[in-house]
């Protein structure tokens, strides 16, 4: 008799074999530090800060200091110490102007976690998911972890078990909240603390725009512009569609902008060399490196992607329709595939825009006028807006204050120790 195992099991199956291993991995690690210890008669010491660090955020990589930047100026307008630890080298964190924000730079990937594992701190908040279930491990001396999600999009959309042992979660939607609930019920676990705070950095970005827009009101009428914001790889638009895409692009009589993904410069540059030598910078064409992508977005009109976040940050900040390619992605690694309901991100993406496909290609001019005139995204970006996007304009002043909130709350435990 021959078993039979499906797709969908089988992945689930390799994600949670994955995450033992990952679990065992560190325990043997971890055994191996204690050893080490126990030899040297005790004399080696763990990177441990012996005086404890009232708030500390931690971020793994540097792009997330335009996430945590908004809540690190409201600490320091208050007056409020806080330990930004980074794996990033470069982080801008680790150069903030901000009096009361201490950057520390903690060394990259295991480096950094180690140093975590030890740490000494009442509260701990971060962007990062998979705490306490790879390298990341929950320190003794850490008494309250708080996650806080750093996109318009879903919880669930972490690989599995992503916030799972974190204390708190600070979310942006109610069907966020909704899955947190069913995967702590079906997982056993104790109800985590969640509170709807907005999306900070996406305040900030609406903010910018709004200043930006004023002082452009005399500047009258543009041409239609065409932003082509693509990822990278192999399923990515320009690996896709190639050639095709621009060709199709340039036929429609529009101002085009290419903004090729950072990474692609380097894993895909003969790609990209082809193809920027082929369709140069003209009058109707423009390939954008700009480091910042603020101005870009603000130009386009309409925005044609992969299944990334700036999809949701040109839509919902910008209020413009998308153009995205196909949705189809193998959730068994995720959080998500133990959800009984739909993804949310995809009963959003319709409502916003149209899907492009190998069918539908040589009719993009067609899509592109259609997502302009058609009232129905209009309306559709609102629906959006209120389900992902609650308390618009108030993310960091809600943050800030419930950190500040659940800190006073846990001083009198510290005290007592």
């Amino acid at each position: 008799m021959k078993l039979y195992i499906d797709p969908g099991t089988g992945s689930m199956l390799f994600a949670i074999l994955i995450g033992i291993l990952g679990a065992a991995n560190y325990l043997l690690k971890d055994w191996i530090v204690k050893i080490r210890f126990l030899l040297s008669g005790g004399r080696q010491k763990a990177d441990v800060n012996e005086k404890k660090i009232p708030i500390v955020i931690f971020s793994d990589d540097k792009r997330y200091w335009t996430v945590f930047e908004p809540l690190c100026r409201e600490f320091d307008r208050r007056g409020v110490d806080i330990v930004y630890m980074t794996a990033s080298p470069d982080d801008p964190a680790l150069k903030n102007p901000y009096e009361h924000i201490k950057g520390e730079f903690i060394g990259e990937n295991n480096k950094a976690f180690a140093k975590l594992n030890f740490l000494n701190a009442t509260l701990v908040l971060s962007t990062t998911p998979g705490l306490d279930v790879y390298q990341w491990k929950r320190s003794k001396k850490v008494q309250y972890y708080v996650h806080m999600l750093h996109a318009a999009n879903e919880i669930a959309g972490y690989r599995m078990f992503g916030t799972d042992y974190y204390d708190a979660l600070l979310l942006s939607g109610e069907y966020q909240v909704r899955d947190v609930r069913y995967l702590e019920s079906i997982r056993n676990l104790p109800e985590k603390e969640i509170v709807k705070i907005g999306i900070p950095y996406l305040d900030e970005m609406y903010a910018r725009l709004h200043k930006a827009q004023n002082a452009d009101i005399k500047s009258g009428k543009k041409e239609r512009t065409v932003l082509l914001a693509p990822s990278w790889g192999k399923s990515a638009i320009l690996s896709k569609f190639g050639e095709r895409i621009i060709d199709v692009l340039i036929e429609t009589g529009y101002s085009i902008i290419i903004r090729p993904h950072p990474q692609s410069f380097t894993s895909e540059r003969e790609m990209l060399d082809t193809l920027m030598e082929k369709y140069p910078n003209s009058e109707k064409l423009e390939w954008n490196r700009d480091n910042d992508n603020f101005e870009v977005l603000k130009r386009a009109d309409i925005l044609i992607s992969d299944f990334s976040g700036v999809v949701f940050d040109f839509s919902l900040v910008h209020e413009k329709p998308v153009i995205y390619t196909d949705t189809k992605f193998d959730k068994g690694p995720y959080d998500a595939w133990w959800l009984k309901t739909p993804y949310w991100t995809f009963t959003a993406l319709p409502r916003i825009g149209q899907e492009l496909n190998e069918e539908n290609l040589d009719s993009l001019k067609e899509m592109i006028d259609s997502c302009l005139s058609d009232e129905k995204y209009a309306q559709g970006r609102q629906e959006v807006i209120r389900e992902t996007w609650e308390h618009r304009g108030e993310g960091t002043q809600r943050a800030v204050d419930y950190i500040l909130s659940k800190y006073e709350q846990l001083k009198p435990a510290e005290e007592e120790k």
